[in-house]
């Protein structure tokens, strides 16, 4: 259990600064409301982003459960975390000067974004897979590999289509499915 609370520790610093990240981007909105023109779909991207961040700290207390942890395991969580980090600089950049506003900062770098939120989802399956076959089974039926599927298939989606119809429909999926999913399977912590 020592080894894990200093893994956590790391987690936990990074996964803050990506919540400061967000909360800060958004808080600008707030203290200067006519400065940057606000873009809804953006701004569903950050509250998916925060669940998402939520919901990373919550399942990852079942590494809890790694008896003996390897540099390797420790650098891929630490790589991992960092990835949600990244998104939360890429929808809060330090400014957008050279853009007109955050709806023409998003399209511009949504290869970015939706590269690494892909990402995100092959990584999830390598977490899964570390903390063991019983884990899996307790917490995942067929719908966790579909699920990764399809995220990974709609963000390569997102890259390839500028479409703001396209973008809005699956901010608002993704938003749904994901409080959707937290609240089937991750309501209570097992074990």
């Amino acid at each position: 259990m020592e080894t894990f609370s200093h893994v956590r520790t790391v987690i936990g610093i990074i996964l803050s600064l990506s919540i400061a990240q967000l909360l800060k981007g958004t808080a600008k909105f707030i203290q200067h409301p006519g400065r940057q023109k606000i873009y809804w779909v953006h701004l569903g991207w950050v509250l998916y982003i925060f669940l998402i961040l939520l919901h990373f700290w919550w399942w990852e207390i079942s590494l809890s459960n790694i008896a003996r942890w390897t540099f390797l395991e420790y650098f891929f969580v630490t790589l991992y975390i960092i990835m949600f980090y990244v998104l939360c600089a890429l929808l809060y950049p330090d400014d957008i000067k050279e853009y007109t506003g955050y709806e023409d900062y998003f399209y511009s770098r949504r290869k970015w974004f939706f590269g690494l939120l892909a990402l995100t989802f092959v990584a999830d399956v390598v977490d899964t897979l570390m903390k063991g076959e019983a884990y899996f089974h307790m917490h995942y039926n067929a719908e966790y590999p579909i699920r990764g599927i399809t995220h990974v298939l709609l963000c390569l989606m997102a890259i390839k289509f500028s479409n703001k119809t396209f973008h809005s429909f699956l901010v608002i999926l993704f938003i749904l499915y994901e409080s959707s999913y937290i609240l089937r399977l991750f309501l209570t912590v097992k074990g």
